[in-house]
């Protein structure tokens, strides 16, 4: 048998009839479903420390599992000593079982190792269904070794819905596991 993510299988199993119930659609294919998971961090250092991006496009690949990409300045701005053309962030995107693998170690490992951690905002949502999420340190994932770790850096996690507002995709998450600030408990 082909291996399939823990999430995915989830999703099938508990989040479809959850939703379906909830929010009364008649097909299973109504039900609205995450389509990719973007990782961002900006590294505005890197204009000084060429070294600095490829440590984050290292660290990027780890936690991601996946080739992380360097950004790229779209212009000058004399004000942050930035030429067009350097490398100012790194970026992934997450689509199919990678996702789902991430997602899984998002909520049950790394958000749990935040410190004072009690639970996350739901005001990031985009009115579009989509949901960012901002971590202060990257160290949170335990595939980083703190000891090679030149700077601590924030990243942008932004999960990407099909659902057209907000509270369907408050709903989806939920029912993944996302431990939201005020929320019922089951």
């Amino acid at each position: 048998m082909a291996y399939s993510p823990r999430l995915k299988d989830k999703y099938k199993a508990d989040v479809v009839p959850a939703l379906q119930k909830k929010f009364g659609y008649s097909s299973s294919m109504q039900v609205p479903k995450i389509q990719k998971i973007c990782l961002n961090q900006g590294v505005g250092d890197a204009v000084s420390d060429k070294k600095l991006i490829e440590g984050a496009i290292k660290e990027m690949t780890t936690i991601s599992g996946q080739k992380a990409v360097a950004t790229i300045s779209k212009k000058d701005i004399s004000n942050f000593k930035l030429r067009k053309g350097v490398p100012v962030g790194v970026r992934v995107t997450l689509r199919g079982d990678t996702m789902y693998e991430f997602l899984d170690r998002l909520i049950s490992v790394a958000l749990p190792r935040i410190r004072d951690f009690r639970g996350i905002n739901d005001k990031g949502f985009d009115g579009n269904g989509n949901y960012t999420l901002g971590v202060t340190e990257q160290i949170i994932f335990p595939e980083i070794d703190i000891d090679k770790v030149n700077k601590i850096m924030g990243m942008d996690i932004t999960f990407v819905t099909n659902t057209p507002n907000d509270e369907e995709a408050l709903a989806l998450l939920s029912e993944f596991g996302m431990p939201f600030k005020n929320q019922p408990k089951k």
